[in-house]
């Protein structure tokens, strides 16, 4: 079993979308609503959007591939002074096997080579999967937020904190 961790490109735009998709109908059907999950879904990961923040060069987007098959990939950026992993989604048919914890691994990599003793990310309350695997991983909560997304909706997350 190998995990390889590259970075995402314009072409790999289509099956980071689809394995967006996936992973949210699976982490939160039973924790938002269809129509918030679609929402957030286009805002963030509208073909045109993936695009241009593969190409960001204050982005840093990354695939992970379980023996040559999209398995996950992260996001991170400098967000407000910390670095932010901002998006981790894992296959639900590939987790538990490693990749999570590869991915945070290769983004605290990131973190520290930009001279950064910590990062952040942001999590749902009420997904205690996530909070689960994000507290194995090395994170704690720091902070709690709610944020208006518009069209009704807000985001109501923890804030999450790893040293590095």
């Amino acid at each position: 079993m190998s995990i390889d961790i590259r970075p995402i490109t314009p072409d790999d735009v289509p099956a980071i979308a689809s394995l967006a998709r996936t992973t949210w109908l699976n982490a939160y059907a039973n924790i938002l609503s269809p129509e918030q999950i679609d929402y957030m879904l286009a805002q963030r990961y509208d073909h045109a959007r993936l695009r241009t923040e593969a190409g960001d060069p204050q982005k840093w987007l990354r695939q992970a591939c379980l023996d040559g098959i999209l398995a996950g990939f992260a996001a991170c950026e400098i967000h407000k002074g910390e670095f932010k992993l901002d998006k981790l989604y894992i296959h639900p048919d590939m987790q538990r096997k490693g990749i999570g914890a590869a991915l945070v691994n290769h983004v605290a990599t990131l973190a520290r080579e930009r001279g950064f003793s910590a990062m952040i990310l942001a999590v749902n309350k009420q997904n205690e999967q996530g909070i689960h695997a994000y507290t194995q991983y090395g994170f704690r909560v720091r902070d709690k937020t709610v944020t208006d997304i518009g069209n009704g909706f807000v985001m109501d997350d923890y804030i999450m904190e790893k040293t590095l």
